[in-house]
């Protein structure tokens, strides 16, 4: 699987900006003439400057975007459709009634599938929305592909959107708005993780959910050994075999290797203002084999 589309790096200073519309709706910001804001950040495994990392990432998701569901199957050997099963279910979208929800660094569709099938599926709600963004406009049209499949297609229960995750534009998606933010495999690719909270803070209502799906930390130092002689020896590998991108595939491992533990990144949640349960697996967040994956929660009081 290796990662979720958004790729959504902090910007630098916006001395002038160009204004392109964007899926009929939505306005994207482009700085000319940037200036370079001083501060790095992480591309995997390398330093690199803050405003550099927009493009880097918008790369390998534009080299992966065609691919990107056949290297999840086989690199996860079709694990991640069950944790992502796993994820949607633990939030049962339309027990409560219908919801409004927003799927970010949501790209190919499959999470806001998911929250859809299970409202109709579990409680016959077929008022429940979801509004998808993404940064990369490769991965959107792999997530439009895949819902002209579907009963969803041209229906008010689906919108795709290009934006960034720590820059929502405020009249489109408005304070107080959403019941449920979903984040699954692509916070990591996030310049800076704290915008990106604070943004799905403003967006959701008091007492809405945010609900993140992410790599994390392995708690079992034999599971850890063999998940990382796999992950560094094996994925690239099949990134070059089946996608011909071995880089993309290094860097996506390395990605997750970069990113905060389960307890830090609860705290980072809370940080931003939620609530969440107690620093430990079944409070705060919930592991996924061992904490290769985790699913962390929080509430907006």
């Amino acid at each position: 699987m290796l990662s979720r589309a958004l790729r959504c790096p902090r910007r630098a200073p916006k001395p002038s900006c160009l204004s392109v519309s964007i899926c009929g709706n939505h306005t994207q910001s482009f700085t000319e003439n940037s200036q370079s804001s001083g501060r790095t950040t992480s591309f995997g495994f390398k330093t690199v400057r803050e405003e550099e990392k927009e493009s880097l990432v918008k790369g390998v998701f534009d080299s992966v975007a065609s691919k990107y569901d056949l290297m999840n199957d086989a690199t996860s050997f079709g694990v991640h459709r069950l944790w992502k099963d796993t994820f949607v279910d633990s939030l049962k979208p339309g027990r409560k009634g219908p919801m409004r929800c927003i799927d970010v660094a949501g790209g190919t569709g499959d999470i806001a599938l998911r929250i859809l099938d299970h409202a109709r599926e579990k409680y016959a709600d077929r008022e429940t929305s979801v509004e998808v963004v993404d940064i990369n406009a490769q991965m959107l049209s792999e997530g439009v592909k895949r819902f002209k499949k579907t009963m969803y297609h041209y229906t008010p229960q689906i919108s795709f959107h290009e934006g960034n995750a720590q820059e929502l534009s405020p009249s489109q998606f408005k304070d107080d708005t959403y019941d449920l933010y979903t984040i699954a495999f692509g916070i990591r690719n996030c310049t800076s993780i704290p915008a990106v909270l604070k943004e799905a803070y403003r967006v959701l209502k008091p007492g809405a959910t945010f609900a993140c799906l992410e790599f994390g930390k392995v708690n079992n130092p034999l599971l850890s050994v063999v998940y990382d002689q796999y992950s560094f020896s094996v994925i690239p590998l099949l990134g070059t075999i089946l996608a011909g991108d071995r880089d993309s595939y290094q860097y996506l491992v390395e990605s997750i290797r970069r990113f905060p533990s389960q307890p830090e990144f609860a705290q980072m949640i809370r940080d931003a203002g939620f609530t969440t349960g107690g620093d430990h697996d079944g409070g705060a967040w919930t592991d996924l084999w061992g904490g290769i994956a985790s699913i962390h929660t929080g509430v907006k009081v």
